[in-house]
């Protein structure tokens, strides 16, 4: 007779695996994670992992999947239906996943996933954290996983290497940090990858910006201005950057240069260069600075940086001010006047011993428009203002907000209430897009109560 003889107990999963599931009480699912441990076991024991091609293959799912069946089967045979496709789940993405966290990576709604450690998993659906109830044995258990996750990019982690960036098959960052560096517990932090494109329509369905606004980030775009869009962490930069890029004409060249590769542009003629970090060797980087340096050479239209970071912001200031209009880039910064201050001191990082007036110089004439998203204590990410950078007084880079948020309150559920409005400040750099057939309605830049 076999060592497990209990009937599981189904209700709906919604896709998502039963084991650790909170619906079933605590006695139930821990006898359900035991038994998925044991069918794993066995399943090591019997398939030998390492003569398999890849472990993605579907091929290889297929395979270890009937391996797997066969033995819970035999080890549970009164657990059936869903509840049996539920554990066999469970033991695959043990086997070729992320093991618990796997559903989660699944979940198309979840865009953030934290491992904290084994007892403490958040994610992040709808702008929201939530904490889920799924768990890990222990901090090896957890190490396990970071192994699958950075083996195959020729990665490792250890206390002489204890912080790592890495990337899923999918796209996905993740960051992994171990102690003695994370004190108590091995952490996992994954942003995911978005597979589907967000498109401007997306955003103001969100609540995200107006239809007027997407009229006239339209004719900026078309218009070749160099943009930057500045937001904090998780605020919605690269979701804005990508929707932005939508404008860019089909017919156009355009070079992204990412760390990691997360941009997905629509248009046909696009070259993706990719930063790389040091082989385990010390050898081997590839920086953001030296592929702005080399984007210069390869005759882009546009050049768009996924995020500057560093010293990258020089090369690609002075990539604005030769001829290389309509660049697009984010920054991480809390206002508008902020992100120019980061893109000095990002100026200044490159070595470089020019006077402050002569930095304050490149990037008054190299920038036209920043772009400032802010996420709200709502989960929704809002654009709060778009700002035209109007050139150079003195010492001070003189801005002017074309466009402002305006809360005026919060709703009984705590959604913040406003809009986005014009200031009444016509663009500097309108006569510009008017010299190349782009015109704009004028009531796009009057407030709306003065229009009233």
């Amino acid at each position: 007779m076999s060592m497990w003889q209990w009937q599981g107990r189904h209700s709906p999963t919604n896709g998502r695996t039963a084991v650790g599931r909170p619906d079933r009480g605590i006695d139930e699912q821990r006898r359900m994670e035991a038994l998925r441990d044991h069918i794993h076991r066995l399943l090591i024991q019997e398939i030998d992992l390492s003569r398999l091609e890849s472990l993605y293959d579907p091929d290889t799912r297929r395979s270890v999947e009937v391996a797997t069946r066969a033995i819970a089967t035999r080890e549970a045979p009164k657990i059936a239906g869903l509840s049996r496709d539920e554990l066999v789940e469970a033991v695959l993405d043990e086997v070729l996943g992320l093991g618990p966290v796997e559903p989660l990576v699944r979940d198309a709604a979840v865009s953030e996933i934290m491992v904290n450690g084994p007892e403490e998993i958040y994610f992040e659906r709808e702008g929201r954290i939530h904490r889920s109830e799924i768990h890990f044995q222990n901090d090896d258990h957890v190490m396990r996983i970071v192994e699958r996750i950075v083996a195959p990019l020729g990665r490792r982690v250890d206390e002489s290497s204890p912080m790592v960036d890495a990337r899923l098959r999918d796209g996905s960052r993740v960051n992994v940090v171990i102690p003695p560096v994370a004190v108590n517990h091995p952490t996992i932090s994954i942003r995911k990858f978005r597979a589907d494109k967000y498109k401007m329509d997306d955003l103001v369905s969100a609540g995200t910006l107006s239809k007027e606004i997407v009229t006239f980030l339209d004719a900026c775009v078309k218009g070749k201005l160099n943009i930057l869009v500045s937001g904090g962490t998780g605020a919605g930069k690269t979701t804005m950057l990508n929707a932005l890029s939508s404008f860019i004409p089909h017919s156009e060249r355009i070079i992204t240069i990412e760390d990691p590769a997360e941009v997905k542009l629509q248009q046909p003629h696009v070259i993706t260069l990719e930063a790389r970090p040091p082989s385990i060797e010390g050898k081997g980087e590839v920086t953001p600075r030296d592929l702005v340096r080399n984007a210069l050479r390869m005759r882009p239209d546009r050049i768009i940086i996924g995020e500057v970071r560093g010293a990258e912001a020089f090369d690609m200031l002075q990539a604005m001010n030769t001829g290389h209009e309509g660049s697009i880039s984010t920054v991480h910064a809390n206002t508008t006047r902020d992100a120019m201050g980061r893109v000095e001191n990002m100026v200044l990082m490159a070595g470089f011993e020019l006077p402050m007036k002569v930095i304050r110089e490149q990037i008054a004439s190299a920038l036209d428009m920043i772009i400032q998203i802010q996420r709200f204590p709502d989960g929704v990410r809002r654009l709060t203002a778009v700002s035209e950078v109007i050139g150079l007084e003195g010492q001070t880079v003189t801005m002017q907000d074309i466009f402002l948020f305006r809360q005026h309150g919060i709703d009984a559920e705590g959604r913040a209430l406003g809009s986005i409005q014009a200031t009444g400040l016509r663009p500097a750099f309108y006569p510009r897009l008017e010299a190349q057939g782009i015109k704009l309605p004028p009531e796009i830049f009057i407030p709306r109560r003065a229009a009233a």
